[in-house]
């Protein structure tokens, strides 16, 4: 049978595929080799500066007073990220009541504690026994059950946990509040028509899915809990990886190479957490798109094998003349 007008005969050969040339770019190689040569003047630079002791610095590496400082630093930034989460949870749940009162409670919390510097809230908590001599327990405007001295109660750890727990709860909360706004409504209001209550559709049907819009800000407050429990250091108690190297260099003057060994740990403990953020990113990734992310290693080959030109593709056409994507 004769092919039509505009139509191709089947039996016709196939055409060849058609072969894409790739793109030379070689504004990418001249950039790449500036910034190669930048990077080794500033590692030269280092390397043969004596000043910078770099014995030192690997003397002090491990040191016990470090590590200890290290399991602190751990330790304040699980405690105050802990209680911001779960205090952002509930102020975004309150956030989004229809309880006016309810709302606008949670509204004045985020306003004060956002609003004010996080040093001077560290600052207030351990100064709080001169307003609270002795915290009292009980039914409000009624009999009083407890007393709790207030110098023995909050300790200067307990001080930098409450401090950065409370303020990371402002900034969490519109975190959550972000996520949850982001899940169609009427996934709601379908849990809602088959029983479900407000509590069990926040956690089955919304929090579930809003967790691909929490998760990468909440890494970035984490990584950002992690560096500023160096503020602990206006808490002299509290023996964190920063007031250990101060303390160690207040001793024998060597405050750059201290300096660079506490810089070091921040790096190493930030890194694992870029890690850790980046596969939960991707976990919860899926569903959400046909393919996951490409894992540091597949996107470091595939940056290898496509430096200095766009990819080369084979389109190949079909009898009828379209083309197909490989």
């Amino acid at each position: 049978m004769a092919a039509g007008v505009g139509e191709q005969d089947p039996r016709a050969p196939r055409p060849d595929d058609i072969k894409a040339i790739p793109v030379r770019r070689p504004g990418r190689w001249i950039s790449s080799v500036l910034a190669v040569a930048i990077v080794a003047a500033l590692v030269n630079s280092a390397a043969t500066n004596s000043r910078f002791q770099w014995g030192t610095v690997g003397h002090y590496l491990f040191d016990a007073r470090i590590l200890h400082g290290v399991v602190v630093t751990i330790e304040l930034t699980v405690a105050a990220q802990a209680i911001g989460v779960l205090l952002g949870v509930l102020l975004a749940v309150m956030r989004l009541s229809p309880n006016p009162l309810v709302s606008a409670l949670a509204w004045i919390y985020i306003w004060f504690f956002r609003g004010t510097p996080v040093f001077v809230q560290i600052l207030f908590w351990y100064n709080i026994a001169a307003l609270y001599p002795v915290i009292h327990l009980g039914i409000p405007f009624g009999p009083q059950f407890v007393g709790i001295d207030s110098n023995t109660a909050i300790t200067g750890f307990l001080t930098v946990v409450l401090a950065l727990g409370l303020n990371e709860g402002a900034y969490m909360s519109e975190v959550v509040r972000a996520g949850i706004i982001s899940v169609d409504e009427g996934q709601q209001e379908a849990a809602l028509s088959l029983g479900m209550t407000r509590l069990q559709t926040l956690r089955r049907i919304v929090l579930p899915q809003a967790m691909r819009v929490i998760l990468p800000p909440t890494g970035n407050e984490t990584i950002s809990m992690l560096k500023t429990t160096s503020l602990a250091f206006a808490v002299g108690a509290v023996f964190d990886l920063l007031t250990e190297a101060e303390n160690i260099y207040n001793a024998n003057f060597k405050v750059m190479p201290l300096l660079i060994v506490a810089s070091i740990w921040y790096l190493a403990l930030t890194s694992v957490l870029y890690v850790g953020q980046y596969y939960l990113e991707r976990h919860y990734a899926r569903g959400a798109s046909r393919e996951l992310p490409p894992t540091p290693l597949q996107r470091i080959r595939r940056g290898v094998l496509r430096f200095g030109h766009d990819p080369v593709s084979l389109i190949p056409l079909d009898p009828f003349g379209e083309r197909h994507e490989r």
